[in-house]
């Protein structure tokens, strides 16, 4: 039997992860200079009323070397291998501690996701079900290798103060970007992120659009499967884009996830993403 583990960034519902029986290692966050477990002692709740507060926006740290070392050991008892999918190493020092770990654990597996929340959680889903249907290591890894770059991940933000925060946009651009009431459109190209629109208006309006846009006149999306991710303490931007996906019929299933603690503190509230795959 083949064990198939990530870290908490894949943001997979808690169903999907038991259904599968898929093993979770929670990054760090730290709040107020305390650190935290993402989704085992804090909440995107808890971190959106520390910032409201007054607080400074949290931090994130990788999972150390140590923590995956321990989990493989344990697996490896019960396991014939062990295949953990990483955060893209171009946003976190998880896979490299995570190979570092495997290095001292013989049978265990570590692929670059080389995407972030539910694109690097769509690999793990692929990952569970190909072991599960008795695929071998070499085929699992194989099969991840061909569809990473297939993996479209997408999301739109309502605020730039998290990502300004976070380092991933200079405060002239989040500034910029506020006075003008400009919400940017975010793509993770080539393992990185890239601002490759800007929106203009109210969050639900840019919302409908950019959904719109990214399945208008494509032929080239796998329809069986898409997902949509958000960041909201409610339900009103993914009640939009959800009426926009089931007019748009093509697709076998929608799935939809609340992002966890450490897309969060980079993303901030009222964020929504649809990640898609692209034919072979």
């Amino acid at each position: 039997m083949i064990k198939i583990t990530t870290d908490s960034t894949c943001d997979l519902p808690r169903t999907l992860l038991e259904q599968h029986d898929i093993s979770v290692l929670p990054l760090g966050v730290v709040k107020a200079g305390r650190l935290y477990r993402d989704g085992v002692d804090i909440t995107t709740a808890d971190i959106a009323a520390h910032v409201d507060a007054g607080g400074e926006i949290c931090s994130t740290n990788a999972v150390n070397a140590a923590d995956y070392e321990a989990l493989f050991r344990s697996l490896r008892e019960k396991y014939d291998a062990v295949i953990h999918l990483n955060i893209g190493s171009g946003f976190s020092a998880c896979h490299q501690n995570a190979r570092l770990a495997a290095e001292e654990v013989d049978g265990v597996y570590v692929a670059d996701s080389a995407n972030l929340t539910v694109g690097h959680g769509m690999l793990v889903l692929a990952a569970a079900e190909a072991a599960e249907a008795g695929k071998s290591v070499t085929e699992i890894l194989a099969l991840l290798e061909e569809l990473t770059g297939r993996i479209e991940t997408s999301f739109v933000l309502d605020r730039l103060d998290y990502m300004k925060k976070g380092g991933r946009c200079s405060a002239v651009t989040a500034l910029g970007a506020n006075l003008l009431k400009l919400h940017p459109c975010v793509e993770v190209i080539d393992g990185r992120m890239a601002v490759v629109k800007k929106y203009r208006g109210s969050i639900e309006k840019v919302v409908a659009d950019y959904v719109r846009e990214r399945l208008s006149g494509r032929t080239d999306i796998d329809t069986r499967r898409a997902f949509l991710i958000d960041t909201c303490a409610d339900d009103r931007l993914a009640s939009i884009a959800r009426d926009i996906l089931r007019e748009d019929g093509r697709f076998g299933e929608v799935l939809e996830a609340k992002a966890g603690c450490t897309i969060f503190c980079h993303a901030g509230p009222d964020a929504l993403g649809i990640i898609l795959q692209k034919k072979a």
